[in-house]
């Protein structure tokens, strides 16, 4: 069976030690090279991870003729320019959430994308493929909380350290765009709308000027979504789903171990189920979903226009925080 051949942009952590291999173990997706501006770095994770090919820049593995697509988890101020560069030269493009700066240069790359329709775009919000999140959602479609009306969602690490890039505000730090994209993201997935209005909390680090904090409540035309999330908490996750008749709990819903299985809790009337997951890998299933997509010559899994609508809330988000007011989307 074809797989199709892929290039990483860079040595970062997650493509070291969550993508990569995960994408080793695809039906569809084959690692072909790797690169980073330090050429010894590049050929260092390229020997530890078997992967074929290292390339001392990212252009040169733009230049490689054998690879087909492209994964980017390069920091987030560079997703944009280099997922066009990718686009440029031909390649198909999954690039780590979020996927811009703002809705501004997200757009950016969803003109780009647009001259170019023969190849696949998409971001990498690896959350959205896992069984658990699938099985949520068919539980909501089907009726089996009810209506709708409700999402908490907390998602918090702490993280002091100057050197990471996520407290690096001209790189894009900051909790927003690290994890606060993910109860957004998941909000927007269950109740198949953009919200009406939002409002925005944020607490900024008085040394990196990063948003460390942020809490945020959406409101859609059938309910609300609210959230918290930060950099300096107790490490903790988890989203409750709330209809007028049943409840869904989700015990790890962003970081789902690949080593052992997930749980779930469904409550209908004053019966709860605890339902098991299988192990898997949700970079595993994102990466083949992509691959297969470019190999059956289907659309995305998830379109771009997602991702955009996306940065719209956040941007949103921003503001509301920095005005102190509602706003509307």
């Amino acid at each position: 069976m074809r797989k199709v051949r892929w290039g990483i942009l860079s040595t970062a952590r997650i493509g070291r030690e969550k993508v990569i291999p995960a994408m080793q173990k695809g039906e569809y997706s084959e690692i072909h090279a790797v690169a980073s501006r330090d050429p010894e770095r590049a050929r260092m994770t390229a020997r530890r991870l078997g992967v074929p090919r290292a390339f001392e820049s990212y252009e040169a593995l733009l230049a490689d003729a054998d690879i087909e697509a492209v994964y980017v988890p390069l920091p987030n101020h560079l997703h944009v320019e280099w997922s066009i560069k990718a686009l440029a030269a031909g390649k198909h493009v999954l690039c780590e959430k979020p996927l811009g700066l703002n809705a501004a240069d997200a757009r950016r790359l969803m003109a780009a994308a647009e001259k170019s329709p023969h190849l696949k775009v998409m971001e990498g919000f690896m959350y959205r493929h896992h069984p658990q999140w699938q099985r949520a959602k068919l539980l909501v479609d089907r009726g089996k909380i009810g209506e709708l009306r409700a999402i908490q969602s907390f998602f918090a690490y702490y993280n002091v350290a100057p050197d990471n890039i996520r407290n690096q505000a001209d790189a894009g730090g900051g909790v927003l765009m690290d994890i606060g994209c993910y109860p957004v993201s998941l909000a927007r997935f269950l109740f198949e709308a953009e919200p009406l209005r939002v409002c925005g909390v944020m607490e900024l680090d008085p040394v990196f000027q990063t948003d460390r904090q942020v809490s945020g409540i959406m409101v859609f035309g059938a309910g609300t979504a609210t959230f918290t999330c930060g950099t300096q908490l107790a490490p903790y996750q988890r989203v409750n789903i709330l209809g007028n008749d049943g409840r869904i709990e989700i015990e790890i819903p962003f970081n789902a171990p690949p080593d052992r299985p997930c749980r779930i809790w469904y409550q209908s009337g004053m019966a709860t189920e605890e339902i098991q997951i299988e192990t898997c890998d949700h970079y595993t299933i994102q990466g083949d979903l992509f691959s297969k997509a470019i190999l059956d010559d289907t659309p995305a899994p998830v379109p771009l226009t997602d991702a955009v609508a996306n940065m719209q809330v956040l941007d949103a988000l921003v503001l509301s925080a920095r005005s102190g007011t509602w706003m509307s989307i």
